[in-house]
């Protein structure tokens, strides 16, 4: 099928979507990872499923926002993106099930997936616009998704396995770095743009203003969380090298 049927063909219903999730968690969990340990199965099945979503969502997203020539922040969703949308909402919907299962006071991932869930909700079945500028900040989100899923697999594995505690050790500072700039800089930039839109009312017809002003606000307080995390993860490995290079050992 080419990129031009997908485009205008009617998009598969949210539960198909859902249920493809599941079945790649549960496969993951009970089969791929069967070997694993009890603690570290279930975060690797969250990463299979992450790995699933993040770089098709952003590299889909990218294709449903330019095959349309009219796109803007107040333009109409088209059927493509709507598509993309729910394959988004299905994805969170099933990992927001894993943490509150195995997670349940991991109250920031929680927070953060509700509070996704919302934006993507809300734009797909309720304003019926705006898609043009939720699925650039769902690429700015899942652009890092491969890098970061994969770091965190060998981050679970670092203490059992020599291979993986490599992998970790030598993906952390372009990871970090590839991180910093999207969430420091890019998404920022993004979001200063979008404000200026929805703040001259040109759209209030179509995105009612406390639907974008609570858009932002998750997208501003996902940024800002995300910046404090990467910080912190910054001061960690400058810190666990700098006790490396102490004890005398190769760091970078």
């Amino acid at each position: 099928m080419d990129i031009k049927t997908l485009i205008i063909s009617p998009p598969p219903p949210l539960p198909v979507f859902f249920t493809m999730f599941l079945t790649i968690y549960l496969l993951a969990h009970f089969i791929i990872f069967r070997n694993w340990t009890p603690k570290t199965r279930p975060e690797a099945a969250s990463c299979l499923i992450s790995l699933t979503h993040g770089t098709p969502a952003a590299i889909l997203a990218g294709i449903a926002i330019f095959s349309d020539p009219k796109h803007h922040f107040a333009s109409p969703n088209t059927r493509f993106q709507n598509s993309v949308l729910e394959y988004s909402i299905a994805y969170f919907i099933m990992d927001l099930i894993h943490y509150l299962t195995f997670y349940p006071t991991d109250v920031l991932f929680i927070g953060h997936h509700l509070a996704t869930l919302f934006v993507f909700v809300t734009c797909r079945y309720v304003a019926f616009h705006g898609a043009y500028s939720v699925l650039i900040l769902l690429v700015l989100a899942e652009v890092t998704s491969l890098l970061q899923n994969v770091w965190t697999l060998a981050g679970a594995r670092k203490g059992d396995s020599e291979v993986a505690r490599q992998v970790f050790d030598k993906m952390s500072v372009w990871f970090y770095g590839v991180y910093s700039v999207v969430r420091g800089v890019g998404a920022p930039l993004f979001v200063y743009r979008m404000v200026g839109f929805y703040a001259s009312g040109v759209a209030d017809s179509v995105v009612p203003r406390w639907l974008w002003v609570s858009w932002v606000c998750v997208v501003v307080a996902a940024i800002s969380v995300s910046v404090l995390w990467v910080s912190n993860n910054w001061v960690e490995l400058f810190r666990e090298r700098g006790v490396r290079v102490e004890k005398g050992k190769k760091v970078w």
